[in-house]
């Protein structure tokens, strides 16, 4: 997770599409990762809670809150993300957005922000309405 997060900070596009599962791979999805890199400035994360994932696990959960920057908007965006091993590398397979979790906005967002979440939607289309 934490490498995964620095391959965000950072814009490093093919370290995330290494280290996501094969059959999760998505264009649209990278196309909008690649947007995201433009717009936002990360922050820092914060490592909530894990479940397995040490060494002699092929399967683990990392539930995060990652703050960042966005149009003058200062917002957290919380996942629980399930990675497994394949080959001895972790890869990320997918995540869930906790109705009591998700985007959240610590400031006041900006008009046509893209959501960080990688939809390619704008924010307030997407996990803003949850808020």
């Amino acid at each position: 997770m934490r490498s995964r997060y620095t391959a965000f900070v950072r814009g490093d596009l093919e370290y995330i599409d290494r280290t996501h599962a094969p059959e999760k791979r998505d264009t649209a999805e990278r196309s909008a990762t690649k947007s995201t890199f433009n717009s936002v400035e990360w922050v820092r994360l914060e490592v909530l809670r894990t479940v397995r994932g040490g060494l002699s696990d092929d399967v683990g959960m990392v539930e995060f809150a990652a703050h960042y920057r966005q149009n003058d908007a200062e917002m957290v965006h919380r996942e629980r993300s399930n990675f497994r091993r394949d080959d001895g590398r972790w890869v990320y397979v997918d995540g869930e957005f906790p109705e009591d979790a998700g985007t959240q906005r610590t400031g006041k967002v900006g008009r046509n922000v893209s959501c960080p979440c990688g939809s390619g939607k704008k924010y307030k289309k997407c996990c803003g309405t949850s808020l």
